[in-house]
């Protein structure tokens, strides 16, 4: 079942950015990651406006997956590096519809 890792980050310190957005995508890929928007153009429709510099999605082919990107090795130096230079929220979702309506998501 596929799973979206939704990370919203506020950069307080650019120095890690460029080695992160240059090393990320392919650890990313190595556990079959696919980064569907990382975009600093984020409109607000309704609600406040986050607090926030970008919003990435990646998807998975699993939860599992999105927790093994995570947990790679080889992304804790460049996470650590992250949340030293912003602040942020990664969140893993799935594909299924809570409601139980949509007729091509399963029930969730």
């Amino acid at each position: 079942m596929p799973a979206y890792l939704i990370a919203q980050v506020k950069i307080t310190d650019d120095a890690w950015v460029p080695d992160y957005a240059a090393r990320t995508h392919d650890i990313a890929a190595k556990h079959g990651g696919r980064y569907l928007s990382r975009s600093a153009n984020i409109a607000t429709l309704e609600g406040t406006a986050p607090d926030t510099t970008l919003i990435a999605l990646i998807e998975f082919p699993s939860a599992d997956a999105a927790r093994a990107f995570a947990n790679d090795p080889d992304y804790a130096p460049l996470a650590q590096a992250r949340q030293a230079g912003s602040e942020g929220h990664f969140w893993v979702i799935d594909d299924t519809d809570a409601a139980g309506s949509i007729p091509y998501l399963p029930k969730g």
